[in-house]
């Protein structure tokens, strides 16, 4: 493949890889990360690899949320109604790799960034610097890339409430306390232990890893077509007014910047709400 633009991979060893999101100024989710990702999941497939772990180049932001300036993409979409979205076939792909997949958490994973590491096998988060949140409700939108899926059965029915109508972030340990994330660490600790998890798993038998992976998919994963149903809900309220209304003042304001609109943006969609029959504009 060629040289990814969107993240860096390092093949530690034939069966220990580790992609590094990279792609200035907050580390987005676009469709050139989601085809990069796809080429790099078919080489691993192929190469025999036991263990993909997912960190950041950048400590402020894991991958902030979708890119929502994509107004060619969100045209395709509602043209070609029939069509699993790209990144939600991606996470589909992501969560069945025979492979164990191990997200590193250190910085902002908000929207499709959260909904990334739900669709990994393990999650451990810096208990100081991962931020963690679906915000889209501030959007006026559905969460499109599956929580409403994949969170219950990690966090609880009232909980996945919680964070789907807050719309709020949460630290590494509040992220722990509710079982969004396998465990939290002081920074400090994080990379050592996600090196010393990664480098023993890749040591291991791969047949038994694929096994392992088999049967815990068994237990445990929903219909393909819940996934399909939940970004279509996405795209429709992005091309609804209440969303547009939001998405146009938060980006005069400085979204997908590194800006005070990234840094917290629970905040700020709730300074834009829509309201029918006002003099919004």
């Amino acid at each position: 493949m060629s040289t990814p633009s969107r993240f860096t991979l390092t093949e530690h060893s034939l069966t220990l890889w580790r992609v590094t999101f990279d792609n200035a100024p907050v580390n987005l989710v676009d469709g050139t990360l989601t085809s990069e990702l796809d080429e790099v999941f078919t080489r691993a497939e192929n190469a025999g690899v036991a263990v993909m772990v997912f960190d950041s180049a950048d400590p402020e932001f894991y991958l902030a949320h979708y890119d929502l300036s994509a107004k060619d993409e969100l045209d395709h979409v509602l043209a070609h109604p029939e069509e699993v979205h790209p990144y939600t076939a991606l996470l589909i792909r992501l969560s069945k790799l025979p492979l164990a997949t191990i997200a590193s958490i250190r910085g902002i994973a908000r929207g499709a960034g959260s909904e990334f590491l739900l669709a990994t096998d393990m999650r451990f988060a810096s208990r100081e610097k991962a931020v963690i949140g679906q915000f889209e409700i501030g959007m006026s939108a559905i969460t499109g890339g599956g929580p409403a899926t994949r969170l219950p059965g990690l966090v609880g029915r009232g909980r996945t409430f919680e964070i789907l109508y807050g719309g709020l972030d949460m630290d590494g340990a509040r992220a722990e306390q509710y079982g969004y994330v396998n465990r939290s660490f002081p920074d400090s600790e994080l990379d050592g232990f996600v090196d010393e998890l990664a480098s023993r798993i890749a040591s291991l038998d791969l047949q038994t890893i694929k096994d392992i992976k088999y049967f815990v998919n068994l237990a445990t994963l929903r219909p393909d077509a819940e996934f399909k149903d939940q970004i279509d809900a996405f795209w429709a309220a992005v091309n609804r007014p209440a969303q547009q209304h939001v998405g146009k003042h938060l980006f005069e304001a400085g979204l997908q910047q590194r800006s005070e609109v990234e840094r917290d943006l629970p905040h700020w969609v709730t300074r834009f709400q829509y309201r029918p029959g006002s003099d919004q504009e």
